[in-house]
């Protein structure tokens, strides 16, 4: 395997950045969300896997690169699922997140929305997360459909609610002018958003609060299962779901506040629609890997802070658990 100037040596299945470090996360993230792996051709998907199993088996050809072989599990790990080898459907792909969600953030932040469009942007915001969640769901052990289910319903029930009740208080609300009136409007989404992202996560996950999750030791041994470290896992997660829509549904507002008061947007009023999918579009890409980056995926805790048992079965002092996204 040949050197590549700027890539560190290729280590099958490890991420090329340090976790340790929020930037190197925040890398880490910016490649597995990199929208150009979607124009990834199936023919380009098999040369990769084969360059991954030549490099596992020990029959590289002679001259391949580190760079090469980074760029290979990038595609991979874009493309296919890790624990089924299948392909995830592509406006599922954390790839596609931002491309496929940016028009239902349009949506959510539409001004003047009537009941029937604050349910449908609400319900296809939730849906489409469900879906991103279900498509990159850990497969190792088998779930059934109705916790998947009962999550969904949960999100779509919390954040239709929560919209439509706070929409119902604006319109009551008789001190407010309509320019007040509106520019709090265009802030209902985000309390509507992120309380569901909470419940999904505690009613997808809860089983995990009962059971534990595995925590390992450092050279990725199972302890135990641990529900001390599987409540850490869930409440890093949900502050995780609370910041991600934070920039995109608080900075759009505000910006788009300001540009519509200008001359440009005011004399070209068509304007504002493709202005405001720009702007959602830019804190979109901004907010996910931000987000995502808070936390490493694979957390450290302490032994000494988790049950005797678990704390009493290794040597280590400290044990790591995979957190979810």
């Amino acid at each position: 395997m040949a050197e590549s100037p700027g890539y560190p040596p290729f280590q099958l299945g490890k991420p090329r950045f340090d976790q340790a470090s929020f930037y190197g996360r925040f890398r880490h993230f910016l490649d597995i969300i990199d929208p150009r792996t979607l124009l990834v051709t199936q023919s380009r998907l098999k040369e990769a896997v084969q360059l991954l199993e030549d490099f596992k088996r020990g029959t590289l050809p002679p001259g391949v690169t580190s760079k090469e072989l980074w760029r290979a599990q990038k595609i991979k790990q874009a493309i296919l699922h890790p624990d089924t080898n299948e392909t995830i459907f592509m406006p599922f792909r954390m790839s596609g997140y931002i491309p496929f969600g940016t028009p239902i953030v349009v949506g959510l932040l539409l001004p003047n929305q009537t009941l029937a469009s604050t349910v449908f942007w609400q319900w296809m915001n939730q849906s489409h997360n469900a879906c991103v969640n279900y498509a990159n769901r850990n497969a190792t052990k088998p779930s059934p459909a109705s916790k998947f289910v009962q999550g969904y319903l949960g999100a779509v029930i919390s954040a239709v609610s929560i919209a439509v009740g706070l929409n119902v208080l604006i319109q009551r609300a008789s001190k407010f002018t309509p320019a007040t009136r509106l520019l709090i409007q265009r802030f209902v989404p985000f309390p509507a958003v992120a309380s569901a992202n909470i419940c999904n996560v505690v009613l997808m996950r809860h089983t995990e609060l009962e059971e534990g999750i595995d925590v390992l030791d450092k050279d990725g041994n199972v302890v135990g299962s641990s529900r001390v470290a599987a409540r850490h896992a869930l409440l890093e997660t949900a502050l995780t779901r609370v910041v991600l829509p934070m920039p995109i549904l608080v900075l759009p507002p505000i910006i788009m506040s300001l540009l519509e008061k200008t001359a440009l947007l005011r004399s070209r009023p068509r304007m504002v629609l493709p202005v405001q999918s720009v702007v959602c579009l830019a804190a979109f890409g901004l907010a996910l890997p931000l987000a995502i980056s808070l936390f490493p995926q694979m957390s450290e805790i302490e032994t000494l802070r988790l049950e005797p048992e678990i704390a009493q079965a290794t040597t280590s002092r400290t044990v790591v658990y995979n957190k979810g996204l």
